[in-house]
């Protein structure tokens, strides 16, 4: 029997672009999907789309919670899948043999604890506006920095989940590089080139545009918990934004 895929949407607030989300996901050609949508408590119509498509829906809630970290634990704590992964409510995947792709390919790779791809960027109107191309990582990497995963496009193994979980309630940004780092300790993560599995959404009110800074403080948390050096590529890459960014909004405002 083929496995279980466990898909989670958390979402606050995103009715512009959540149905876009839904159907890709609902699109999907696998047949073994468990798709649970957790919803923050949304006055924005949000709740009028996840009731458009519930007969699809396996699961969804609409209550205040903690926020995204908190939204996606209680997705993974009701998932029966044995593979899972998680959608933002602002992303789509790509095409509909997305996650057929994914779900053989750790069928039939036993050893490998996460499957990744590459990734589109969209602008607001669902446009394609650039790609964000992945590379292959593993625990060293990760730890000095080298984050080359689109978390739209990571699948990983629910029995290795269950071994690190849950994602730690404490980050609003880094969660998922928190995430890849506890799971490339126990095993191998594999990047899949020449595959397209996801769409990372930009626009005015996104978490990357907004809170980009906050994003890096919290992932040199990750770096220095585990015994990170001072004098790593992460730490480096941090300073070097931090001086960049405000240049580059200076010229902008100049402009």
């Amino acid at each position: 029997m083929q496995p279980l895929v466990s898909i989670i949407t958390p979402s606050f607030n995103q009715a512009p672009y959540l149905e876009a989300t839904i159907l890709s996901v609902l699109e999907q050609t696998y047949p073994r999907i468990e798709y649970i949508v957790v919803d923050g408590g949304s006055t924005d119509g949000s709740l009028d789309v996840i009731k458009k498509h519930e007969g699809r829906i396996s699961a969804w809630v609409s209550e205040k919670d903690q926020g995204q970290t908190d939204a996606i634990n209680k997705g993974f704590a009701r998932a029966r899948g044995d593979i899972l992964a998680w959608l933002n409510s602002d992303d789509t995947y790509a095409h509909p043999n997305v996650v057929a792709e994914a779900a053989q390919f750790l069928d039939e790779n036993p050893a490998v604890g996460m499957a990744y791809a590459d990734c589109n960027f969209i602008n607001e109107a669902g446009e394609v506006i650039g790609a964000f191309a992945a590379r292959q990582t593993d625990y060293q990497k990760l730890r000095r920095g080298y984050v080359h995963i689109p978390q739209q496009t990571t699948f990983f193994r629910a029995s290795l989940w269950r071994e690190v979980a849950p994602l730690d309630p404490s980050f609003y940004f880094a969660m998922d590089y928190d995430l890849w780092t506890r799971l490339a300790r126990r095993a191998p993560l594999r990047y899949l080139p020449n595959r397209t599995w996801a769409n990372f959404r930009i626009h005015a009110s996104s978490k990357t545009n907004v809170n980009d800074m906050r994003g890096w403080q919290e992932m040199l948390r990750v770096h220095y918990r585990d015994g990170g050096s001072f004098f790593s590529p992460i730490v480096a890459k941090y300073y070097l934004r931090k001086v960049i960014g405000p240049l580059w909004k200076w010229r902008i405002k100049k402009q």
